[in-house]
């Protein structure tokens, strides 16, 4: 069974940066997609990133591209999300997401995940 634990959210003025992390345990296949999603009231849950655990390759969604950028700690089974130049419509809850994968092209999709984390709120102010 995978478990994801997040952590690294809080407040931020406009311009700001914050790093998220996603602790998984319980991997057991050699590759995994590791995706971010975040979720506003009002919005659908929206697929941020994706780091494939395996190969390392990266994919962003066109709102955060440049700005944010993900990363792991293979030593650690942890992933990164920093995020600098945060926007006021970058608040929201943030979520990291896992499923086997070596590929991963339809990381968009939160139906394509098993594992979810708790959440993390991030909330940036004008």
């Amino acid at each position: 069974q995978v478990q994801l634990v997040e952590s690294g959210g809080g407040s931020v003025q406009a311009g700001g940066s914050l790093r998220l992390s996603c602790a998984a345990s319980g991997y057991t296949y050699s590759s995994y997609c590791m995706g971010w999603f975040r979720h506003s009231p009002g919005k659908e849950r929206e697929g941020v990133a994706v780091i494939v655990t395996g190969t390392g390759r990266t994919d962003y969604a066109d709102s955060v591209k440049g700005r944010f950028t993900v990363s792991q700690d293979n030593a650690k089974n942890t992933v990164y999300l920093q995020m600098n130049s945060l926007k006021p419509e970058d608040t929201a809850m943030y979520y990291c997401a896992t499923q086997a994968g070596r590929y991963c092209y339809t990381w968009r999709l939160r139906n394509e995940y098993n594992y979810w984390g708790q959440g993390t709120q991030v909330t940036v102010s004008s």
